[in-house]
């Protein structure tokens, strides 16, 4: 999934409804699928090559697909999420393409709420597990994953949509985690009570990548857990200081490559208000 919390330019009304009365329903007519298509481009960059176009959105829910978005009470799209559905693993699965929401609405709960409209939809069509992909060092996207859905890492893609057209992604790799969202509500519970769980074994975990340094991978602790650092705002650090965006991106992407062919897994994240945000990676077990 494409990420929901980057900046979108000249799109904001000067009083946004509160979320409550906002509804949320399929894309059914064309100018809902045009509004989607608009909100892609504010959202990403005009000309942004990988948004869904409107043949696609109409398309899709006919074979098993979700476009759906949140409306204003104008009609004004302020949100969408947009998903394809097939087999995973063997098994009947969602894979969530793109979430997006216009930035006045950031941190209200629309994005939760679209995504639980989501799997309620799948849910009616005999889905178990919902898939996405979100950049590691969106710190913003790791919380809300993680910690506020209950999802799960999956797998490590290295760049795995390529170097894109979007400005907000920058001349970079885009290395993606790939998210599984199992719609148990027992077993989301104790994901989202990791974090806290994780705490104590911070501090004494090893820090193998984070920020501009990194030491050579031969060097690395063979722990049971180890910390991987990653900026409170990657989006800002990008457009302030690339060198050490691209710098976040090597290191990070070392350190990942590296500790998942050791069967590591992210046990939780953990964001800092004001700083950066740390993954705990623990060996998983046989």
């Amino acid at each position: 999934m494409l990420e929901v919390s980057h900046q979108i330019k000249d799109m904001n009304p000067a009083a946004p409804a509160p979320v409550d009365e906002l509804v949320i329903r399929d894309l059914v007519t064309h100018e809902d699928r045009l509004q989607c298509v608009a909100l892609q481009e504010a959202t990403w960059g005009a000309g942004f090559t990988e948004r869904v176009p409107v043949a696609i959105l109409q398309v899709g829910p006919k074979v098993g697909g979700i476009t759906a978005g949140a409306f204003d009470a104008t009609g004004r799209l302020v949100g969408f999420v947009f998903g394809l559905t097939g087999i995973r693993h063997g098994v009947l699965a969602h894979w969530s393409d793109m979430l997006a929401v216009v930035p006045e609405l950031r941190g209200s709960g629309l994005a939760v709420r679209l995504k639980a409209w989501q799997r309620a939809r799948c849910e009616a069509m005999g889905v178990c597990v919902m898939y996405w992909t979100w950049d590691p060092l969106v710190s913003r996207n790791s919380h809300f994953n993680l910690n506020k859905l209950g999802a799960r890492v999956d797998e490590f893609v290295e760049n795995m949509y390529g170097v894109t057209s979007s400005t907000l992604m920058g001349a970079l790799p885009t290395d993606r985690f790939v998210a599984a969202w199992d719609f148990d509500d027992a077993l989301i519970a104790r994901r989202r009570a990791t974090r806290a769980a994780d705490a104590p074994r911070l501090a004494g975990a090893p820090l193998v990548a984070g920020g501009l340094a990194l030491s050579p991978p031969a060097t690395w602790p063979d722990a049971a857990a180890v910390r991987v650092i990653v900026p409170n705002d990657f989006s800002a650090l990008l457009g302030d200081d690339p060198e050490a965006a691209a710098a976040y991106r090597r290191n990070s992407h070392a350190a990942f490559t590296h500790y998942f062919a050791l069967r590591y897994q992210i046990s939780s994240f953990h964001p800092t208000p004001g700083g950066d945000g740390t993954y705990l990676l623990t060996r998983s077990t046989p």
